[in-house]
């Protein structure tokens, strides 16, 4: 198993938004990559539960996410959780 955290902090949406507070936690098989679970915390986290039924059918990471949104931070914690994150 592995664990991603990304901060709202590293999202330029987030600071643009003034609004940074919270995380990002995936918990992932690290074998076959699927995600067990998840905790979101910080600003419109409501909106972003979409991105992770996106990532339960299809890889997350390879998605194409547009910028800047809050979603990317979703995006980050699934390359995170591959050992290729690019913010954090």
């Amino acid at each position: 198993m592995r664990v991603a955290r990304v901060p709202f902090r590293a999202n330029g949406k987030a600071l643009g938004l003034n609004e940074y507070a919270g995380f990002v936690k995936l918990v992932v098989d690290e074998k076959y990559g699927e995600i067990l679970g998840a905790h979101l915390v910080g600003p419109e986290v409501s909106d972003l539960t979409g991105e992770l039924s996106l990532a339960k059918s299809m890889e997350l990471a390879q998605a194409v996410h547009a910028h800047p949104t809050l979603t990317e931070v979703i995006a980050e914690a699934a390359l995170d959780a591959l050992g290729k994150a690019i913010h954090i």
